[in-house]
């Protein structure tokens, strides 16, 4: 059996046409040469016999079919030229006088034109020409019968067909064929515009084409009736959108005013908002290019401009704010890129008439116009078959600040100065109230509000792509609102912000008008809490659906840097549209939202810090921490932390050669190596950006630390601070952490080293020290350490004879070197002040510094730019850095300062260790209430309605700006300001512009907002970035900047200065050490002296206290975690036995040297006397 697939089990025949045998088994022939090539011939004879026949065969079919066609052909051509006869010879189209009597006639010649008539033909163009100039005369006169509309629909086809050629097709002296055939069509559609829904795309290609051409610029209406007419029927708008106003330069060709009138913009944006929709799988996207969609965008928001005749809207136009977010999402990576208003380029991006057009979108008249057309019913519910306003203006808003970062704070402040209608009330409300109710009525805000793991599936769900359109809709208020928020507390002070009022008068400011409730805020921060801890905590449960680069990026990655080269390129597909970003926002990532929670929950709990706004004090704390095991779980964490960054750097040098600088963007093709350069430092970018978010989820614990530390309390963040210092001094000195045992080791390895190069290690920690030059000799022995000040360091103080100092050293002379250092520099000085003081005596680094050293510099005539000059500007800087290390070794090593920073500077610091996701969006904000503690004449001048200090920079026009009820324009104020770069008599001053072009910037009542903010970013900010910023870059040497996050600003002045609540004499007496006399004894027992010193300080005062406190240890304050942490121990020895002898202290080590006193009265006699005295060895 031999079976098949064919079902047959027949054995199959061999046939062997071969000639050989391939029989193995088979006798072998021995012929001759000749007959062994015998066999192969044939067969190769009959396969060329058998190919030449099948050719023979085809030659024959083809000659019958080009025959067969042929006659056709010319069968076709006999029957149209008959016809065509016919037609000449029964038809005078011309002569016809029109009547109704002929039109059965002229219908009949009309078939018959249709019936030859061919688009290559020109004789049959003219025919059709001359039909075209009778039907133009007669339609006027004449109503034709519905039976007209089939043939003259075929004939306008036809007609299309014909305009779809090139117009050079016609012949230089026959272009007025096309005048009249445009006549023709437009006349058809007028006459029925449902004849050219069939061949409606054909017909709009051809018409632009016929527009860009030129060839009608003087027949202007019979154009915008060709373009208009066809519109009557709603099915026209696909092909309208999709085919005419995606051609560019129609400004040029047509008048677009009373192109605009003739359309239905309601169905117009209907229609892109339905082609750019899911449903239509992105019709438009997919089969357009980018930089036709820029054309289409443009002309929609021309034909949606006002006019001054047309009809007040009475709500929102949703489809117009809908279609244009999309439009604008779509095109973020062109329309982002294109020139700013204050940009000097010369290179456009875009065409001029379409960032015109675009330009309009982000001005104050069109925000606040769509603001106001925004109605919310009493019920909540939103108009029948409309949908909820907020959510549209929600995701329209959300756009433009997506699109137009550089203009972000015009648009905030254009939102938040707008209100809102409040239907059937005949009032408005503000938009930031609007926006709030908005988003406490969504599912989201409830559901994060009330439980903590509904945040992770709202969060799962918007990276998974699984919203429904509600959803969607919901997150977009939220984001704006975050937005909108943010802005507000930037500009309100605390006086309005503690205002907020549920029916504000009308009399009030309309920044008091937009401030919330404090229950609302409370409520806020609530939800924010929930929010940020489960993108925090929880962030490996988090989904990430897909991995995206921000376009941008890609757009940098390819060298995309012009309009020719990066919109002009094929329709994209249909997966490349589903990748919208966070919530369908363009260029929204989860990181950016990580970080506006996390900005404005740090904002709100500073303004909680100050004011205390809310009575709940564990209202900050989050319930879900186990303290139990937290402290050693983060310094676990802490230690992965560090050994993950050390591998990173260690291959970023690996990796680095010197490409990783700002690439410029270049034209794509202009060289191979910068596109490869550019690609390899995506990739790092992209690499390091995993390793960031990995580490994230493997460390919730210390990005909770360093992005929201008020979850966890104070105490115990206190506790993990010195824990993390106490690792990092074990691992720097080789588990010798003892000061005495350090300089063992390294005296050991002294010895072992020999003359080798680290044997002068120990001596770069050893320095000698004038009383009356401490800082300038610390500044020239230590500052080479660098971090190298970490390591204990050893003090010898000698007098103006270099006599050294005798005393007891203990190891406490460096609390002495360090307390010395940090009161000389911070004394202010008549010449020269590298820190200044606020009205309330708080430090911050002086704003002018580096002008004022500049200015010296001039009068001992250095020249500006001269190597001298730079050393001299570097060196002062250099100071900075190293007054910020010995701050921070104050802190490293546990001593307390009396030392009092404004909280705008303190703040800083605990910002420049919030890195986490968002370190830009979590970092300093430069707000009124910290101008207020920088300059409160200023903040007088620009917010209240009093007159500042005559010392004030202010002139007197600066008053009461932001309140002025008036025309601020008549104060003549511009985006300047003056700042003093001399201390000369008279001051020097200079002018310096807050923005590009702030000199011919005039503040007006709509951007004094702005100006208000601009100041206070610049006076915070910009003014004193180089100081500030090498401040907390010696800082950030000693203390790790991620330490340092973990506290807000006051809690990082009692971190350096010690605990401002009452003494805690028990404490204090709990961890004394005694010495001498004092020494307690095998029974336990106080000496009489110390009981008496005890009952002393247990009868005083607080106040009276601190000076006793401050006269044994230099600070009036304890530490934080108790006198136990006191470093050197507080402590207490006899100094003789005379009653008339003071007592004494050794500050350096924290000793008090009591005499043996056996009066309790005059033991507290002579202590407050030598405190308030201030009596000191000498003078005992």
């Amino acid at each position: 059996m031999f079976q098949t697939f064919t079902g047959s089990s027949r054995r199959p025949r061999n046939v062997n046409l071969s000639g050989r045998n391939n029989n193995p088994f088979a006798a072998v022939q021995h012929t001759s040469r000749s007959g062994q090539n015998a066999s192969p011939n044939t067969v190769a004879q009959a396969q060329q016999e058998r190919r030449a026949r099948q050719a023979e065969r085809e030659r024959v079919q083809a000659a019958r079919d080009v025959q067969r066609i042929w006659r056709g052909y010319d069968a076709r051509k006999r029957v149209g030229q008959n016809l065509r006869t016919h037609w000449d010879e029964s038809t005078d189209v011309m002569n016809m006088d029109g009547n109704e009597q002929d039109l059965e006639k002229e219908l009949q010649g009309l078939r018959l034109l249709l019936r030859f008539a061919q688009r290559t033909n020109e004789g049959d163009i003219h025919r059709v020409v001359s039909f075209a100039l009778w039907l133009e005369n007669s339609s006027s006169r004449i109503e034709f019968p519905a039976e007209w509309k089939k043939p003259l629909g075929r004939l306008a086809r036809w007609t299309v067909g014909a305009l779809g050629r090139s117009s050079n097709s016609f012949g230089a002296n026959e272009q007025h064929a096309i005048h009249t055939l445009v006549h023709l069509v437009a006349r058809v559609a007028t006459m029925f515009p449902d004849s050219i829904i069939p061949f409606k795309d054909e017909y709009y290609a051809a018409l632009s084409r016929v527009i860009i051409a030129d060839i009608l610029r003087t027949d202007q209406a019979v154009l915008l009736k060709a373009v208009t007419k066809p519109l009557e029927a709603s099915a026209a708008y696909d092909a309208f959108v999709s085919r005419f106003l995606t051609v560019s330069e129609l400004d040029k060709h047509l008048d677009l005013e009373q192109l605009s009138r003739g359309i239905d913009s309601g169905l117009l944006t209907q229609t892109v908002r339905r082609l750019s929709s899911a449903e239509s799988h992105s019709q438009l996207f997919t089969r357009t290019a980018k930089a036709d969609l820029l054309w289409l965008l443009a002309y929609i928001i021309y034909v949606n401009h006002p006019s001054p005749t047309a009809k007040a809207k009475q709500y929102l136009d949703i489809d117009f704010t809908a279609s244009v977010s999309t439009l604008l999402s779509y095109l973020s990576d062109i329309v982002g890129q294109r020139p700013d208003i204050h940009n000097t380029s010369k290179q456009l991006l875009i065409p001029k008439f379409v960032q015109e057009q675009i330009d309009t979108l982000i001005n104050q008249d069109g925000i606040q116009s769509l603001l106001a057309l925004s109605k919310t019913p009493p019920s909540g519910a939103a108009p029948s078959g409309r949908p909820e306003d907020s959510a549209v203006l929600a995701s329209y808003a959300l756009t433009l600040l997506q699109v137009f970062p550089r203009r972000s704070d015009d648009i905030r402040m254009w939102l938040y100065m707008g209100s809102m209608s409040m239907q059937g009330q005949g009032s408005t409300e503000p938009a930031i109230k609007y926006f709030w109710k908005a988003v406490r009525k969504t599912l989201i805000y409830r559901d994060v509000h009330d439980d903590t793991k509904k945040a992770i599936q709202c969060l799962n769900s918007s990276r998974s792509g699984a919203l429904d359109r509600r959803q969607e809709a919901d997150w977009r208020k939220i984001l704006l609102f975050l937005e909108l928020y943010t802005f507000v507390l930037k500009v309100m002070d605390d006086e309005e912000f503690m205002t907020g009022a549920e029916n504000p008068s009308s009399g009030q400011t309309w920044t008091r008008q937009s401030a919330l409730l404090i229950s609302d805020v409370t409520h806020l921060t609530t939800f924010l809490k929930h929010f940020a801890f489960a993108m925090y905590w929880h962030s490996s449960q988090i989904l990430e659906s897909h991995e995206r680069v921000d376009s941008n990026r890609i757009a940098s990655y390819f060298g995309r840097a012009s309009v020719p080269s990066q919109v002009r390129q094929a329709p994209v597909e249909n997966s490349k549209l589903e990748d919208n970003g966070f919530a369908g926002i363009s260029g929204m990532t989860l990181d950016n939202i990580k970080g506006m929670v996390t900005g404005l929950l740090r904002m709100l709990y500073e303004r909680d810090s100050r004011r205390n706004f809310i009575q709940d004090k564990n209202h900050w704390l989050m319930k879900e921490f186990q303290i139990d095991g937290f402290i050693s779980a983060v310094v676990e964490e802490q230690a992965i932390k560090s050994e993950q960054q050390d591998e990173n750097s260690d291959e970023d040098y690996v990796m680095d050669d010197g490409s990783d600088d700002e690439l410029q963007p270049t034209l794509v093709g202009t060289g191979r190596t910068q596109q490869v350069r550019r690609r390899e430092h995506l990739r790092r970018q992209q690499q390091r950006e995993s390793k960031r978010r990995q580490l994230q989820t493997v460390t919730p614990r210390l990005e909770i630390l360093q992005n929201m530390p008020f979850f966890i309390p104070f105490a115990t963040r206190v506790e993990i601070f010195r824990q993390f210092v106490h690792t990092d001094q074990f691992i720097r000195r080789g588990g010798h952490i003892d000061p005495d045992q350090w300089r063992m080791a390294q005296s050991s390895s002294l010895m072992a080293l020999g003359n080798h190069p680290n044997a002068t290690n120990l001596g770069k920690h050893s320095a000698k020290v004038r009383r009356d030059h401490v800082f300038d000799d610390a500044y020239d022995q230590f500052n080479q350490l660098g971090d190298g000040l970490k390591e204990p360091i050893q003090i010898t103080f000698v007098d103006q004879f270099d006599t050294v100092e005798a005393g007891i050293d203990g190891g406490g002379v460096t609390k002495e070197f360090l307390t010395s250092v940090t009161n000389e520099a911070f004394t202010p000085d008549k010449d020269f002040n590298m820190f200044t003081e606020n009205e309330q005596h708080l430090l911050y680094p002086n704003p002018s510094a580096v002008d004022e050293k500049k200015e010296l510099l001039k009068e001992f005539q250095i020249n500006e730019g001269s190597s001298e000059w730079n050393n001299q500007v570097r060196d002062l800087l250099k100071k900075y850095e190293f007054l910020g290390r010995v701050v921070g070794k104050c802190l490293y090593e546990g001593i307390l300062v009396d030392i009092h920073f404004a909280p705008f500077f303190l703040v800083k610091w605990a910002l420049t260790g919030g890195a986490g996701a968002a370190t830009n969006e979590s970092g300093y904000r430069a707000n009124i209430n910290d101008l207020r503690d920088l300059d409160e004449g200023l903040y007088q001048g620009l917010v209240r309605c009093l007159f500042p200090p005559l010392d004030s920079l202010l002139t007197l026009v600066q008053l009461q700006l932001k309140n002025y009820p008036g025309n601020v324009e008549d104060f003549s104020l511009d985006f300047t300001l003056t700042d003093v770069i001399s201390r000369s008599q008279p001051p020097k001053v200079a002018t310096r512009e807050l923005r590009p072009g702030g000199s011919s910037t005039p503040v007006t009542n709509q951007n004094r907002l702005i100006y208000i903010s601009s100041v206070a970013r610049y006076r915070l900010q910009v003014q004193p970035e180089l100081q500030t910023r090498a401040f907390l870059r010696g800082l950030g040497s000693i203390i790790q900047p991620s330490w340092l996050s973990m506290f807000n600003q006051s809690e990082l002045q009692t971190l350096l200065g010690g605990d401002s609540s009452e003494i805690d004499v028990d404490d204090l007496r709990r961890n004394t050490l005694y010495g001498g006399v004092y020494s307690i004894g095998d029974d336990g027992e106080e000496h009489p002296s110390v009981k008496m010193f005890w009952d002393v300080m247990y009868n005083l005062g607080d106040q009276e206290r601190r000076k006793v406190l401050k006269y044994v240890t230099s600070t009036p304050r304890g530490p934080l975690l108790g006198f136990g942490q006191l470093n050197p121990r507080f402590s207490i020895r006899d100094s003789g036995a005379d009653q008339s002898r003071l007592p004494s202290t050794s500050t350096c080590v924290n000793l008090l040297k009591l005499p043996i006193y056996w009066d309790k009265k005059l033991l507290k006699e002579k202590l407050l006397y030598a405190v308030n005295s201030g009596a000191g060895f000498n003078l005992s």
